[in-house]
Formats: structure tokens, C-alpha cells, sequence
């Protein structure tokens, strides 16, 4: 008899049911699983890999530099000192820290060079080349002056487009910067010196002012210009420059309240002096500052925050002292509630921003040919604005969705005329900031000791809607940059085909 146990029918040792093997459906079904789980729980890339400095181009108009090779290496030193002598060009002429740095990344990639790092501060732009096996180049470029030039900037950024294109190599492009640098600007001294008067003058009719009006505001402006233009000549710090200018154009509007005018008209001086204080606030300082803070440029944005806080302060200090000094010779209190209805129809409003707006881009040498375009994206802002207060949209929500508008129709129109979107969007929002607030709060702070608090609630309102136009200028460039891509890599075709 055979004692043996039948293994097939007894028991397992361990208790547990036996399990069949897997098929091959179900083992690729659980290869599939564990690739799907490993995608949820972990990124494409390691989470210590660094970023290529390239990818810093994308949304830019310069994605996809055209890279120019053959010994290049060997002259990296005069490629960093022409991307450097640029970058200084760019901050001089107002642009962001943005625009700046992908620039220098666009331009440098284009020459040929790798392994380059930038580093940018409020006022000073560092490159580092450090190829491997070779001694790294460090530059440092401080930039120690400013001015207007909105022509020079839009002439930087075609430069930029073309050598990202592969048109121009090194030595034609430092000779077209170096017409760029000592060209003249677009319009004469005597020209932007009118247009400063003319646009108070204009602006003021926009506000409710009548011809009377307009004409104390055009006076009063032109010698705001000259006077800041002397000032200038003796090197005064811009602080006490702006102070002096805000200060003479409420003293001259507070004389005239006083004793009346020539024709013995009065004319209200709160809207005098909003046509000429709009000029003196920082708007392209202000929109570059929320632009850098935004896109990660803390320091940069930390610096031109406190400039931009410190003219403000001297617009305010300006008009706080012509307040004291007016109350010294008399003049009667003011009923800042005081609101003023429109002077003339629709269609003339219209007509009047658009000629505000050139005006502006006449006083920030703008070329004469985005002054138009600029125009009409500052009409439509405006409209916009009109609309959204006739819905009940509050006074600090409608001016950022206007700014927003402008901020969008700015990048499309800039790149289709070959400029970056600040030449446009800052002319084009100035007439959306809030003249009138900071007016009427500075005159309760400075006379109406009793209503402090309301006068400060008042330049916090007025503080929110100016940040406001601001950080909407930023968020249209923003919503734009995926519905401009086309005329980005359109713009960089016709470059390569000339």
C-alpha cells in the first residue's frame, strides 16, 4: 500500500489559497499601471535639475534665437561687452528688468555663447562666462542716468529681433547701436515743451474744464517745463525738481482762484492742477516696477518702488506747499466735492484723448510713427473706462479693467510695429490715473486739519487705483503673450528675409 501523501490534493503548509500565474495581458496591464502611478508621483524632470537659461525666452518675441557659429568663443569678451553696453541702453531708456534680461539671454545665444548667467539689479546688469576647462569673464554695467527715449527703446528691441534672426552678426550690431546711442531723439526741445502745455491743456477739456480753462492749464505748463528744464541745467535731484513743479502749478491755479483771471473769469483750481500734475507722476517707473515684481525680479522691483514712492512723495510735498503758501495770501477754502460735468460731447472727448495721448509720446519721444496707434489703444482704453463706469463698476475697478485692454491691444500693436509693449501701453494708460484724488486728499491733509483721516483714506484710494492701472497694464501683456506668438516668429521672418 502506498503511504505516500498526494501532494496534489493536500493542503498548503502556509495556509494561504494557491494563485494562478499572470497572463501576458495582465502583466502588461500592470507595467502600464505602474508607469501611470509613476508619472502622478514624480515630475519629468528631477526636482534638482537646473533651468536652461534659454528657456527664460519663451513667451518672449525673441523664442528660438538663430545661433551664429564658428570661433565664436574667441572673441567672447567684445560679445558681453556689446550685450552689456545694450542692456545699459535698455534701462536708460525705461524698460523692464524683464525685457532686459531675455535680451542679453536672446542675443548672447545667437552670437554663439554658452554658459552665460545674468544677474540684474535696479541700476546695474552683471554677465558671467564661465565655459568649462577656460577662465570665466565676469562684467559688471551700472547705469547712472535716464532719460526719455521711447524712439531709442523700440530701436533696441528691432536691433535685438534681427541679430535673434541671424541678419546681423557682432560688429554690425555695435555700429547700429552706436547710431542708436548718439542719435538725436525724434522731436526738438521746443516741441516736447509745447506738448507739455498742449497736453494739459487738451486733458483738462477731457475732465470738464472749459476753454478758459484749458488756457490757464497750457500757461501754467509750459512754464512747469521750462522751469524744470532750468532746474535740470543746475543739477537739481529729480525729487525737488518734480516738488517744484507740482508746487508752482497749484500756486499759479490757487493765484487765479484767488484773484481771478484777466478776464475776470474763476476758474475752479482743482482741475489746473490735475492737467499738470499727470505729466509729473512716474507712470513708466511705476508699470516697470509691478512688471519686475511680478515676473521675479524683487530686487529690481524693490528699487524702482522706492523711486517711484519718492516722486510721488515730491508731487504730493509740491502741492501740500502751494496749499500753505495759497492759504498765506488769502485765498479761499475750496469745495474739493465739487464735481465737474462733461464740457463738451462724447465725440470731442475722444478727440481730445487721442490728442492727449500724442502728446504724451511726444514728451516721451515716442516715434512718430507708433503716435497714431498709441492713440487709438489710449481711445479705446478710455472707452472702456466710460463703459465700465456706466455699469457701476466702482471707481479703483474700472481703471485696472481699462488698463488691462490697454496692456493687451499694447503687446499686439507694439510687436506688429516693432516695439516693445511698454513704448505703447504707458502713454496710452496715463490718462487713467486719478488726477482729482490726489488733488482733493492732499488739500484735506494739508487745510482741513479736522478731516485727516479722510484725506489719508483718500490717498490710499487713489495709491490703490494708480497700482492698479499698473498691475493691469502687466496682466494684458500677460493674457496677450499666447495670442501674439504668431507675430513674434512673424516678426523674426521678415527680419531673416531682409
Amino acid at each position: 500500500m502506498n503511504t505516500e501523501p498526494d501532494r496534489r490534493r493536500s493542503p498548503r503548509a502556509d495556509g494561504l489559497p494557491r494563485t494562478e500565474p499572470m497572463s501576458p495581458m495582465q502583466v502588461r496591464q500592470n507595467a502600464a499601471a505602474k508607469r501611470m502611478l509613476r508619472r502622478l508621483v514624480q515630475g519629468e524632470n528631477p526636482p534638482t535639475a537646473p533651468l536652461s537659461i534659454v528657456d527664460r525666452l519663451v513667451g518672449s518675441p525673441y523664442a528660438n534665437p538663430m545661433i551664429q557659429v564658428g570661433g565664436v568663443d574667441a572673441s567672447a569678451r567684445k560679445t558681453i561687452d556689446f550685450a552689456l553696453k545694450l542692456a545699459e541702453s535698455m534701462f536708460r531708456y525705461g524698460a523692464g528688468a524683464l525685457e532686459v534680461e531675455t535680451s542679453i539671454i536672446a542675443i548672447t545665444a545667437a552670437l554663439g555663447l554658452k554658459n552665460i548667467e545674468v544677474d540684474i539689479t535696479n541700476q546695474s546688469v552683471a554677465l558671467n562666462y564661465a565655459p568649462k576647462d577656460q577662465t570665466p569673464i565676469t562684467l559688471l554695467r551700472v547705469v547712472r542716468s535716464w532719460t526719455n527715449n521711447y524712439a531709442g527703446l523700440a530701436q533696441v528691441h528691432q536691433l535685438v529681433t534681427d541679430i535673434v534672426a541671424g541678419g546681423v552678426g557682432r560688429e554690425e550690431a555695435v555700429r547700429r547701436l552706436e547710431d542708436i546711442t548718439r542719435s538725436a531723439k525724434p522731436f526738438p526741445r521746443w516741441m516736447v515743451t509745447v506738448a507739455f502745455g498742449v497736453f494739459a491743456a487738451v486733458f483738462v477739456g477731457v475732465l470738464g474744464g472749459g476753454v478758459g480753462a484749458s488756457m490757464v492749464a497750457f500757461v501754467s505748463n509750459m512754464l512747469v517745463s521750462l522751469l524744470a528744464r532750468r532746474l535740470g541745467r543746475w543739477r537739481t535731484p529729480d525729487f525737488f525738481i518734480t516738488a517744484a513743479c507740482s508746487f508752482l502749478v497749484t500756486i499759479i491755479a490757487l493765484l487765479l482762484w484767488r484773484f481771478g483771471t484777466p478776464l475776470g473769469v474763476q476758474i475752479a483750481p482743482a482741475i489746473v492742477v490735475v492737467g499738470g500734475i499727470l505729466l509729473l507722476l512716474p507712470t513708466g517707473r511705476l508699470v516697470s516696477s509691478v512688471q519686475d515684481a511680478i515676473n521675479g525680479f524683487p530686487v529690481t522691483a524693490a528699487g524702482r518702488f522706492l523711486s517711484t514712492l519718492l516722486t510721488f512723495g515730491a508731487v504730493v510735498a509740491g502741492i501740500a506747499v502751494g496749499f500753505v503758501v495759497g492759504q498765506l495770501t488769502g485765498s479761499e477754502p475750496i469745495d474739493v466735492t465739487k464735481t465737474f460735468p462733461p464740457a463738451y460731447d462724447l465725440w470731442v472727448v475722444v478727440i481730445l484723448t487721442a490728442v492727449a495721448v500724442i502728446m504724451i509720446g511726444i514728451t516721451e519721444q515716442t516715434s512718430s510713427k507708433l503716435l497714431l496707434p498709441t492713440a487709438a489703444v489710449g481711445v479705446v482704453g478710455y472707452l472702456v473706462l466710460i463703459a465700465c463706469d456706466a455699469f457701476g463698476l466702482g471707481s479703483r475697478f474700472a481703471p485696472a479693467l481699462a488698463a488691462v485692454v490697454i496692456g493687451l491691444l499694447a503687446r499686439v500693436v507694439a510687436l506688429r510695429m516693432g516695439a516693445p509693449q511698454l513704448v505703447v501701453a504707458v502713454p496710452a494708460s496715463l490718462v487713467l490715473l486719478p488726477g482729482l484724488a490726489i488733488f482733493r486728499s492732499m488739500y484735506v491733509l494739508t487745510i482741513e486739519e479736522t478731516e485727516i483721516l479722510i484725506g489719508a483714506a483718500g490717498m490710499l484710494n487713489a495709491g490703490a487705483i494708480v497700482l492698479g492701472v499698473a498691475g493691469g497694464v502687466v496682466l494684458g501683456d500677460t493674457l496677450a503673450r499666447p495670442l501674439t506668438r504668431s507675430l513674434a516668429s512673424n516678426e523674426l521672418r521678415r527680419a531673416r528675409r531682409r
